[in-house]
């Protein structure tokens, strides 16, 4: 009985987790104007998984939020920052 309770109490954890919102916060290099935040807005608004970006510019860091369910590799992250011209420092990835 106890194993049927810890797969269902499982189950039902990561089913949760797959349709949490998740953000991403990544620490980037060469974010210092406007420009910038644009570039990278325009870059992640076309992501089917992206709902939103924020990019600030004195912390130096981009917050992507994820649609529900949807996911995105911090590979792809990074190669699409890579990519817009910026160095990605690190990424943390934050369930909500």
């Amino acid at each position: 009985m106890k194993k049927i309770l810890t797969l269902v109490v499982l189950s039902f954890t990561l089913t949760m987790n797959a349709f949490a919102a998740q953000k991403l916060d990544v620490e980037v290099n060469g974010l210092v104007c406007d420009f910038c935040a644009q570039a990278l807005e325009k870059v992640f608004g076309k992501k089917e998984s992206v709902k939103e970006i924020d990019v600030n510019l004195t912390e130096r860091y981009v917050r992507i939020t994820l649609n529900e369910g949807k996911e995105i590799a911090d590979e792809e992250v990074k190669k699409l920052i890579i990519d817009a011209g910026y160095d990605v420092v690190k990424i943390n990835r934050v369930e909500e």
